[in-house]
């Protein structure tokens, strides 16, 4: 780098560590002592390879641990995206200096965003068959047992990202929603539709995977629903201009993250539990002991978070047809 450029670059150092009040030197002498920065340490990969515990000595209960853990990080990936949306985006300085969040949500950046939250679930969603076909039948339905009450189900993160996506009405069973419409979010919050598929097969009372799930997150869930109440995904759209709302590549994005959160990311577990959970047309109860046969099909639930992008014959027609193709082998 030529003097000029080092002056500058020292220029401009200095006046941001002067705008807070800080000495320069002191910063360079830092500079100075500190190590390298290496990719184990940056990544904390040494941390990272000792976060798998299985329960049992069968050798793909492992596979089963990292994979999940794999999709809880693609989901706080996803919920920093949801978050920069939410607040129109931070501005960063020309010194690269925080300005705060954005007064206005660019079109642009919102398209952006929601290509980025596309991206993780697509890949999540292909991947899905390290699950499918990743592992042995007889090794999962063994080591199973020893997770119970443990479930996918109590994925806090997942509801996190359907909450900050749309109205919490939209989120309610189907059949509560018009008796809901002008209740309260903790009334809502009650026919939140996946509380319905947590219900133990055979007497339909609240399975303990659910109690556990409620205790530990239901005040966190309904102060981050109050949070997004006004700047969800699809309140954020609502909030555009008709313009900039009609952009064909906004709809396609709005669109593409409904059925890749709503439609394909369930179906594929529903792929999964077919090939683990099914026996001779009689379906074994998840780990959680979880309905899967009536809380995973979309068509049942017809969660939908941007109503308004699709016609009457889409809604009617919800995830049928990837059921047919994927599930059933048909076209």
């Amino acid at each position: 780098m030529e003097k000029k450029q080092i002056s500058a670059s020292l220029e401009k150092l200095n006046l941001k560590y002067q705008s807070m009040g800080q000495d320069l030197s002191a910063y360079l002498d830092g500079l100075l002592l500190s190590n390298y920065t290496t990719y184990w340490d940056y990544i904390n990969v040494d941390t990272l390879l000792t976060l798998q515990t299985p329960k049992t000595d069968f050798p793909d209960e492992e596979i089963f641990i990292i994979y999940h853990q794999i999709t809880e990080l693609y989901f706080k990936m996803c919920l920093n995206e949801m978050e920069q949306i939410a607040h129109n985006g931070k501005e960063i300085g020309e010194n690269g200096e925080d300005l705060g969040w954005r007064s206005e949500l660019d079109v642009n950046f919102f398209i952006q965003r929601l290509n980025r939250m596309n991206r993780y679930f697509e890949t999540l969603t292909k991947s899905f068959e390290i699950m499918v076909q990743g592992m042995e039948k007889e090794q999962f339905q063994r080591f199973r047992m020893a997770l119970l009450p443990a479930s996918g189900f109590q994925s806090a993160q997942y509801r996190l990202i359907e909450f900050a996506s749309t109205p919490l009405i939209q989120l309610v069973r189907k059949e509560k929603k018009q008796e809901c419409e002008n209740s309260s979010i903790e009334e809502q919050y009650e026919f939140v539709y996946w509380k319905q598929g947590a219900t133990e097969v055979e007497t339909g009372e609240k399975t303990l995977t659910l109690k556990q799930f409620e205790k530990k997150y239901k005040n966190e869930f309904i102060s981050w629903i109050k949070r997004f109440e006004n700047i969800n995904i699809y309140k954020k759209y609502l909030s555009l201009s008709t313009e900039d709302q009609n952009k064909p590549e906004l709809k396609e994005a709005l669109r593409n993250f409904d059925l890749n959160v709503n439609v394909f990311w369930p179906l594929v577990h529903y792929k999964s539990a077919v090939r683990y959970l099914q026996q001779k047309n009689k379906g074994v109860p998840a780990t959680g002991g979880t309905n899967w046969q009536e809380y995973l099909p979309p068509r049942f639930q017809k969660r939908i978070f941007f109503p308004t992008l699709w016609t009457e014959k889409e809604i009617e027609d919800w995830g049928k047809g990837w059921v047919v193709k994927e599930i059933f082998g048909e076209e």
